[in-house]
């Protein structure tokens, strides 16, 4: 595994070749230690900073996004190491991530097609912790063709092995135009619709068992409120 600096000058070598632009997928990004410190961490965050949300339940931390602007929180020091390992690598723009979401997805949970929005700089990365997943994206919904039906089926493009330790930076039309998911499912079976399989530990046909899953969504927002105008000072 490079060590950071390295993978600054050759981030190029991980890009996903036979996606559209752009996604960038580094396995074994962090080493097994750091993955079992990052779950403990997680794990040892109070009750209270739990959100239980249908199909999944998360932790938010340095700020709670918002059009007007983020008030800012102090990232903890384990998150922050790695929010400054990643803003090295420069996809930010030259920016520090300030915010990261925690989310936990037990086996047979998902979520549904989305966008990240504009509230964040057009960058997202996660670091994966404890279990596979696979990350499926989609065509948005076409307005125009009012004949066609507008299914997941028919909207689907291809999907991404997302493996425990690694990382996933998506940017440019893989962020700002087509949406991404996760299906509720116990089990994956790999298809030739898996872009990045080439770069993973798996291969097509493989059927892999879902366990649980924590992911850390580590991104920059970069309309940040001030305290002393948000407290009127």
């Amino acid at each position: 595994m490079e060590k950071p600096g390295e993978i600054v000058k050759q981030l190029e070598t991980f890009v996903v070749k036979e996606a559209p632009s752009t996604a960038y997928y580094v396995p074994e990004f962090i080493s097994k230690d750091e993955e079992a410190y990052l779950l403990q961490q997680v794990y040892k965050a109070p009750k209270p900073k739990w959100t239980q949300l249908s199909g999944r339940r998360l932790q938010n931390w340095g700020g709670l996004p918002h059009p007007n602007g983020m008030l800012s929180e102090k990232l903890p020091s384990w998150l922050e190491k790695y929010t400054e390992k990643i803003s090295a690598l420069g996809v930010f723009s030259g920016k520090t991530a300030n915010h990261v979401l925690v989310n936990e997805y037990k086996p047979g949970e998902g979520i549904m097609p989305h966008e990240d929005g504009p509230l964040y700089h057009p960058t997202v990365t996660t670091i994966n912790l404890g279990s596979h997943t696979l990350l499926d994206f989609y065509h948005p919904i076409d307005n125009s063709q009012q004949d066609v039906p507008q299914t997941e089926k028919s909207r689907y493009l291809l999907s991404l092995l997302v493996e425990p330790r690694s990382l996933l930076v998506l940017q440019h039309d893989m962020y700002k135009y087509f949406l991404h998911g996760i299906q509720g499912v116990n089990q994956d079976i790999l298809t030739d619709r898996v872009a990045n399989l080439s770069a993973t530990n798996a291969s097509m046909g493989d059927c892999l068992t879902r366990s649980t899953r924590v992911s850390l969504t580590i991104r920059h927002v970069p309309k940040v409120l001030r305290t002393t105008v948000q407290l009127g000072k």
